[in-house]
Formats: C-alpha cells, structure tokens, sequence
C-alpha cells in the first residue's frame, strides 16, 4: 500500500504488488469529506495501538485500505496477511486458520495456517461474519490466550498477531439473530471503524474521479480530459450503490468515449437501479 498526497489530504492506494484487476475492491481512499477526515482522524488514533480493530462498510467502499495503512502504521515488524473468509473452506477452516501439524492428512509436511503466517504482523479476515459459528468460539480462544493449537497437534503455539476484521453487514444484527458469537463481537469491536458510502461523503466523488482519471491517462498515453460541470453534477447526485470501484469504472469507460478534451454527462455510464 502507498499513501500520496492530493491536496492537502492523504491518498491510500494498493501498491503495483497488491493489486488485482479482477478484484471487486476499492483501489483508492481519500480524505477530503468531512466524514472522511474523522475517519481519518480514528485511524490514526487506532493504528499505533494492538487492539483488534472491526471496519464496517460496504462492498467496494475500501476496507482493506484501511486494513492495510493500520499495519503499515503500526510497529509490527511481521507480514500483514489477507483472508476472504467466504473463500474459506467449510471442511478445513480451522486448519488453513490455525495450521496443522505433520502427518495429520496426506502430506507429511505440516501447516502454519493464516494465523503463523501474520506472527508478529497484522491477519485481516475479510467478511468475518463468513466464518462458520462454531470456528467463531475457537477464534475467540486464540486471540484471548494468544495461542493457537493447530490440528492433530497436542501443544499450543504461542502467537503475537493483530486482528483487524471487515465486514459489510452490521454485526450487532447478526449477533441478536444467533448468527454472529456475542463474546467475539465485543471483543473484536474494541477498536471500530465505520467507512460511510461514497454517497454519504461526496467530497471525495470529484477528487476520486480525477485520481482515476489520472492513473488511466497515464496507463493509456492519452492527455488528461476536463470533467465538465454538468458531469461533475452528474457524478456527485449518483448513489454509487458500487462505491469507489464502480465510480473507477465509469471514469475508465467515459475516457475511452470521450473526445479527448472534455467529459460530457453522456459519456458517463451511469446505471440506474
């Protein structure tokens, strides 16, 4: 992850090694909107610090960003190590989580898992409502005693390892319907940190826009566009049901309409739900 400047306020992105161009996360976080800045302003309080730390938001909106600026920010000296846990599977969840030992399936060499992996840095589990209830009370032991027994092993391994976990549902209602470990939500929820909409902070739409503008000119050789007033109006009334990532793809497609000069509000595809 890198953070540049724009403005006067910090630009998070993903570095050349991090990104993915099939993946449906936001690229790129600013700090521009008012609600942006107290976001901000959480994050820096909570980054120097080792208490788990829960980021509530929608798909697209740029959680692992933030994930990501809260290790790199910290003093953890280990990796920072990303987990979909809707990726996870079923069957063998507790063993990619917390490893196995030698001889305990076919291979006879054995596993660390995600967690000795992060071991001395920082494991975000991405969508930890995902994770199967009962694998939810294990966790809660693992990062409560700061140990881990992996499968078919008959000792603990002790582990220092920063939780931060995303999630775009509201945990609180998942915990009231039985879905969710109560005990796991209070204490992951120590350190929380809520990332509003695009919609709801429109002051980053424009310098978000031009930030994408500017990376795909570059990328494809062409001069950089004005985004006229009308399409500014345009961008700034969308929902962005998609967030950062659909607002990427609509500037994406408008440069490659546009006629090089000037964005025009019928150069934008913007759907309509």
């Amino acid at each position: 992850m890198s953070v540049l400047q724009t403005g006067q306020e910090p630009l998070l992105t993903f570095s050349e090694s991090e990104r993915s161009p099939l993946s449906i996360r936001a690229r790129a976080l600013v700090f521009i909107d008012p609600r942006s800045l107290q976001l901000r302003h959480d994050l820096e309080r909570l980054a120097p610090t080792h208490v788990p730390v829960l980021i509530r938001g929608e798909t697209g909106t740029g959680k692992e960003l933030l994930a990501r600026h809260l290790h790199k920010a910290s003093n953890r000296t280990g990796l920072f190590v990303s987990v979909n846990c809707g990726a996870i599977s079923a069957r063998h969840a507790e063993a990619e989580l917390f490893g196995y030992a030698a001889g305990t399936y076919a291979s006879a060499a054995g596993r660390t898992g995600w967690f000795g992996s992060a071991n001395g840095g920082t494991l975000y589990l991405d969508e930890i409502g995902d994770l199967p209830l009962g694998l939810q009370a294990t966790l809660l032991a693992a990062l409560e005693n700061h140990e881990v027994t992996r499968v078919g092993a008959q000792h603990p391994t002790p582990l220092d390892v920063r939780l931060v976990v995303a999630s775009s549902i509201d945990l609180a209602l998942a915990v009231a319907a039985g879905k969710f470990n109560a005990r796991l939500f209070s204490y992951l929820n120590e350190g929380h940190l809520a990332l509003p909409a695009l919609r709801h902070r429109p002051g980053d739409i424009l310098p978000l826009a031009e930030y994408f503008l500017g990376i795909y000119c570059q990328r494809l050789g062409l001069a950089m566009p004005v985004i006229s007033p009308e399409a500014q109006a345009h961008l700034e009334r969308h929902p962005w049901s998609g967030n950062t990532r659909e607002l990427e793809n609509v500037v994406h497609f408008a440069l490659l309409v546009c006629n090089g000069e000037q964005i025009l509000p019928e150069h934008l595809n913007l759907l309509q739900l």
